[in-house]
């Protein structure tokens, strides 16, 4: 082939890039694009060319713009070559990933003609890499069910809980208290999902500000606040097309959960500091260990929002009330510490193993990984005894109450049905509900009336007759 055959076929030639290029004019106006620019962007090719280069907003160029001394871009001073990884926005308002290669294109005489900016696309090896560290997370916790252990009649049920709760899209919240293994169960039900080849976003919502925590969710534009130096892709649009677990969702303030409120409803939601909607589809699964009835009743939760995440409920019960896991779970823990340390540490001594079993474990299963973490510190070989144990395991305790009495129920969003989930009973558990059927036998089945009766709002009794299991046709027709 000629080169008057290249001139002829060039734009053919570029259409068979897998990258997207783009031509830019010495005064940044966009000359041409290729078919993969338009796939990478959005954009049709009319709808670009003629229009100025700064209509993709991307965060590389802004730099390299403000750090030109003579002309509108640092690119076209000497010539310089620009290769980096920057975010594009696209038509639709989200922003793309990609890597940029772009250079200026110079006449015989040395004088600029324009620039070329090869763009490949890096979603999906940023998809790739979340799945690698994924993979190498379980391989870590390749114990146990989807690296949640147990075997108790209660954990059985739960894993049962979550493999149906997986096939479904419906919103998810899961209960517990600090470190029973809520962001395991969530990872879990993705896993096993229709959406466990795209992304798996995360997010603790305590741990960041009201404003902040808005940027975190939602993204936000170049100057949407002071500081805002660049775009930001936000969590729900990282987790487009799969699952965003939001971890501490009950301390959210109220100005997020409205717009929370709106995604779960609508898809749709803003960047912070523009106007412009953003389709999302993601299913939301979130945790808490927060009582979200006591906090509607405060006026610091709103019920909207509570009913749209509350479809399909999990409730993970705390460690001393399924302490028969504990061995299993001491067996699994130490042999990975021992594939970290190299330590010749075979088990727990049967007085350590008491009192293990007999300790309240008021941290859960977090709790019980450090105590073995510390005593792989101590211990050299052989067995760990008391002696090796946290200080806090000298001193005998109290046998926890184990899984018998009062059930918890949790309702599966397809049918209604009820799962039990053995938990400890406790007086103020059954106060609560005798106190509830009382006032539901004084009002035949009034939930309102009830309600204003115990001080509480129709939500918190509807909730708490889910929790105890309350067949209202039962307690009217049992009443004296």
């Amino acid at each position: 082939m000629d080169e008057q055959e290249v001139n002829r076929y060039w734009k053919k030639i570029v259409n068979t890039m897998t990258e997207g290029l783009m031509l830019v004019g010495p005064d940044g106006t966009i000359v041409m694009v290729n078919e993969a620019f338009e796939h990478l962007t959005g954009y049709a090719a009319d709808e670009v060319i003629g229009r100025p280069c700064t209509l993709l907003e991307c965060d590389a160029c802004e730099g390299a713009m403000k750090a030109s001394a003579d002309r509108w871009c640092k690119l076209f001073e000497e010539g310089q070559v620009i290769k980096c990884r920057c975010h594009l926005l696209k038509k639709d308002g989200t922003y793309v990933s990609a890597l940029k290669n772009a250079s200026v294109l110079k006449d015989d005489n040395g004088m600029p003609l324009g620039a070329v900016e090869i763009l490949t696309d890096l979603s999906e090896l940023d998809r790739l890499d979340q799945k690698l560290e994924l993979l190498a997370r379980q391989l870590d916790e390749g114990d146990g069910f989807q690296g949640i252990i147990g075997n108790s009649g209660v954990m059985r049920k739960i894993f049962d809980v979550i493999e149906k709760a997986a096939k479904s899209d419906a919103p998810v919240i899961i209960y517990g208290e600090s470190g029973t293994g809520k962001e395991l169960v969530a990872r879990a039900i993705h896993q096993l999902g229709n959406r466990k080849e795209r992304p798996f976003v995360q997010l603790n919502c305590a741990a960041l500000n009201e404003a902040l925590l808005e940027s975190e969710l939602f993204g936000h534009i170049k100057g949407a606040f002071t500081g805002a130096y660049r775009h930001r892709q936000g969590r729900f649009e990282a987790a487009n097309g799969g699952d965003i677990f939001l971890d501490e969702i009950g301390d959210v303030p109220l100005s997020i959960q409205v717009k929370l409120l709106r995604v779960l409803e609508t898809k749709q939601f803003e960047h912070v500091g523009d106007d412009r909607p953003v389709s999302t589809d993601v299913r939301i699964i979130t945790a808490t260990n927060k009582n979200l009835e006591e906090l509607i009743d405060q006026k610091k939760f709103r019920d909207d929002l509570f009913f749209r995440i509350n479809v399909f409920p999990i409730h993970l019960p705390p460690l001393r009330y399924r302490s028969e896991d504990i061995p299993l779970m001491v067996q699994a823990f130490m042999r990975r510490l021992r594939s970290k340390t190299a330590k010749e540490i075979s088990g727990l001594t049967p007085q350590a193993m008491e009192r293990f079993m007999h300790y309240h474990w008021p941290g859960n299963v977090r709790e019980l990984k450090s105590a073995l973490e510390f005593a792989f510190v101590i211990a050299e070989r052989g067995l760990i005894d008391i002696e090796q144990l946290p200080p806090k395991f000298s001193q005998r305790q109290q046998p926890p109450a184990v899984s018998q009495g009062l059930s918890r129920q949790v309702a599966t969003p397809d049918d209604g049905n009820l799962i039990s989930s053995s938990l400890a009973a406790n007086p103020r558990d059954l106060a609560e509900k005798e106190a509830l059927v009382d006032a539901l036998r004084q009002t035949n089945g009034n939930q309102s009336r009830a309600a204003r009766i115990l001080g509480i709002n129709r939500v918190t009794v509807w909730n708490r007759m889910k929790k105890y299991g309350i067949d209202l046709k039962r307690v009217l027709t049992t009443q004296n």
